[in-house]
């Protein structure tokens, strides 16, 4: 039976996302919000809405609260959106008992394909090459064992088992850093996913990360074509291309080949991808690293370059439908056309180490781009107040050219950045225009590791990038002349990114044109009493564990506080000792 009723289990721009795809489809929606998120712009987006117990992102994985939640509006249906328990197994039996419909995959494939572990081992059964990596969740001593048996400097990543969007993932050289990173991997996984467990693989320097676009009915399965998603920091993506603009045609065919495999061999329903790693040394060389068992946020670069929709799609599937009768048979499937490109518009500042710092605020003009080629995914509006419980992603900005010519697809996204105003809270959209102005990005010759080289580069360089192309609210004059797009904030004293983050509404210094001279920590620290030394917080957030004793001795860089912020946790150590 066709969905009657979906309720959407998620927020923010995705959760709008989905209820759009719903509603063009003539299916109801109900929202849920947990009790701070009641602001949401998701909320007013759907038919009817439901008050989740609890606060942030807790509330959204508290499954038997979403299905209650589901039963008592009369819905027939659930969609998880991405993260939160889009890839939960207990979730998705949880649904099937009550009699709900859960837009994904069933939950054999996503016992699969969600646990990243195993994952990697079908992968391998299938005869596609694979990194060296632990099997199954990691013990401490198992990853120092791991870490021990690399050569040639090549370090390891530490990895959720039921992760994604960098969440529980940290690069690890060394020994003397893996304790701390496994612990606060473990902690954000625990945080994100409701699963703690971690494994570690070994880390590939020098990469390209190209990943298949899937969709299955159970019995067939197609691909959708590639992305490429090199452009990243922190192993989180900001930047995302359709087609991949440089790579091999026979490597390609090799990747879908690959992912197709896979997904027949385990039953694929609905959406999903298959992602590698490609060895920069030697482009001929790639390895399978996870599939990700959902929609992704990256979806919109390949509905631009086929003209599919694939979230209506992920919803027919749901509904019974198979892939020949909506379009998606393989031979239905156009190639791509030209080149899409999406920037992820984040509420954070970058700090002197390049290192992104999530930021905070009250929106006060929130004026994305629009015209031919120009999508915005967003959930911004004037008046919203952010919540640093969630996800700093604000929007996504997908630009489209019909040109093979990547770089014309760059210059249109640029543009686009540069018409976007968005005031009251720090952003990285003079970061993103700085970005995309790179002859490497716009040739598209970059690695894993561009992005935080160039943000180390940059920041703090004293170059100034184009200037926005709207008016400006410098000083409350609506009026004014538009400002010069300044450097991003030059965070000597720490305090100065958080101060920026709580810049007043209204105030055009808070997004585009960031402070090139912070305030010193006279004007913006609090002193702490006679005889004591402040630390300064990198972040607004919360504070979740103190590592510190009364009476201790404590050494400089020694953790002392772990904050959480947007679903990212931050150490704070010591700068003196004492």
């Amino acid at each position: 039976m066709p969905i009657q009723k979906l309720l959407v289990a998620n927020r923010g721009e995705i959760a709008i996302r989905v209820l759009r795809a719903a509603a063009a489809l003539g299916i109801a929606t109900v929202a849920v919000h947990s009790e701070d998120d009641a602001a949401a712009l998701h909320v007013r987006r759907a038919d009817a809405v439901c008050s989740l117990a609890g606060r942030g992102a807790r509330a959204y994985l508290d499954s038997r609260s979403i299905i209650a939640a589901a039963l008592e509006t009369g819905c027939d249906a659930v969609h998880p959106g991405y993260g939160f328990a889009s890839e939960s197994v207990e979730f998705a039996r949880a649904c099937a008992a009550a009699g709900l419909t859960f837009v994904g995959p069933s939950p054999e494939v996503l016992e699969g394909l969600g646990d990243k572990a195993r994952a990697r081992r079908l992968a391998a059964e299938c005869g596609v090459p694979i990194l060296a990596g632990t099997d199954g969740p990691t013990s401490l001593e198992q990853a120092r064992a791991f870490l021990a048996e690399q050569r040639g400097g090549s370090g390891v990543m530490i990895k959720a088992v039921a992760g994604g969007g960098g969440r529980g993932m940290r690069a690890v050289n060394g020994d003397a850093e893996l304790a701390v990173a496994y612990e606060r991997c473990r902690s954000e996984a625990e945080a994100a996913f409701g699963c703690g467990d971690v494994y570690l693989e070994r880390r590939v320097a020098n990469a390209r990360h190209v990943e298949v676009q899937i969709i299955g009915d159970g019995r067939s399965v197609s691909h959708v074509w590639e992305r490429e998603c090199t452009l990243q920091r922190r192993h989180q993506k900001l930047v995302e291309v359709a087609p991949s603009p440089t790579l091999d045609p026979g490597l390609r065919d090799r990747l879908l080949a690959a992912s197709c495999e896979v997904a027949q061999c385990i039953g694929y329903t609905s959406l999903g991808t298959f992602e590698f790693l490609i060895d920069g040394d030697d482009p001929n060389v790639f390895s399978f690293i996870e599939a990700n068992p959902r929609l992704q946020v990256e979806h919109t670069v390949t509905e631009e370059v086929t003209g599919v929709d694939l979230v209506q799609a992920q919803l027919q599937i749901a509904s019974g439908a198979r892939l020949a009768d909506i379009g998606f048979a393989q031979a239905d499937i156009p190639p791509p056309r030209g080149h899409a490109v999406q920037v992820r518009i984040n509420m954070e500042s970058v700090g002197r180490d390049g290192a992104p710092r999530p930021s905070g605020g009250t929106i006060s003009r929130y004026e994305p781009a629009t015209g031919p080629g120009l999508r915005v995914d967003g959930y911004g509006y004037a008046g919203y107040t952010t919540n640093p419980a969630f996800d700093s992603l604000l929007a996504k900005l997908i630009a489209h050219s019909p040109s093979s010519d990547i770089g014309r697809a760059v210059d249109l996204a640029r543009r686009g950045l540069r018409e976007t105003r968005i005031e009251g809270v720090a952003t990285n959209v003079a970061f993103l225009i700085d970005l995309l102005d790179r002859p490497e990005v716009r040739a598209h010759r970059v690695t894993t590791n561009f992005v935080e080289d160039f943000a180390r580069e940059s920041v703090g360089s004293g170059v100034e990038v184009d200037p926005p192309l709207h008016f400006g609210t410098a000083e409350g004059n609506a009026h004014a002349e538009p400002a010069l797009v300044g450097t991003r904030i030059d965070a000597s004293d720490p305090l100065a990114v958080l101060d920026h983050g709580r810049a007043e509404a209204g105030s055009a210094a808070s997004t585009l044109a960031p402070v090139t001279t912070p305030p010193t920590a006279s004007t913006v620290s609090t002193p702490g009493p006679p005889g004591t030394t402040p630390i300064a917080a990198p972040v607004q957030g919360t504070v979740i564990a103190i590592e510190a004793q009364p009476g201790a001795f404590v050494h400089i860089g020694q953790p002392l506080v772990v904050m959480e912020a947007m679903k990212m946790e931050h150490v704070v150590a010591a700068d003196a000792a004492g």
